[in-house]
């Protein structure tokens, strides 16, 4: 059985343009390869034409995993989620008690963490140990450095 897989709207059409780019483009490039690398003459001895097969192959597996992950996909409705603890697709604001640091992250999906715009995997150590938390809680969250105690501050979608 198929893990089920949650995304946001915006998350998942960002992985049905990403399917349809590798399959109309990248396809189409890749069998453009193979056909001038096997114009070339003898496919025993010819390295363009491996490499080429070898990336078609990269290629399909790509396509049928990305398949398989929006078949199993899941739009999360956002207006039927509890502000009152953490759960996909909130923006948390927490604070690191050792270093006094606050911060603000976005729970999403594996495929939309982005750490730079501020989006972390909910299957992420820090994602996990925020999970079910409520405002005020303290996640002790184990990483390989040790346990981070992280405040929750404010959540919000």
């Amino acid at each position: 059985m198929a893990q089920v897989s949650y995304y946001s709207e915006e998350g998942l059409k960002k992985l049905k343009d990403e399917l349809h780019e590798m399959k109309t483009v990248q396809r189409t490039a890749i069998s453009k390869q193979i056909g001038e690398a096997r114009d070339k003459g003898d496919l025993s001895e010819n390295a363009e034409y491996d490499a080429a097969k070898e990336a078609q192959g990269l290629l399909e597996m790509k396509i049928a995993k990305l398949e398989d992950g929006i078949s199993n996909a899941q739009i999360i409705d956002e207006s039927q989620l509890d502000n009152e603890k953490v759960l996909i697709l909130s923006t948390v604001r927490i604070k690191n008690l050792a270093m006094n640091k606050e911060m603000t992250y976005t729970v999403v999906a594996e495929n939309e963490a982005d750490l730079r715009s501020g989006k972390i995997s909910v299957d992420s150590p820090i994602g996990k140990g925020l999970l079910g938390k409520k405002l005020g809680d303290v996640a002790e969250i184990e990483v390989p450095n040790g346990v981070m105690k992280f405040e929750i501050l404010e959540i919000t979608r």
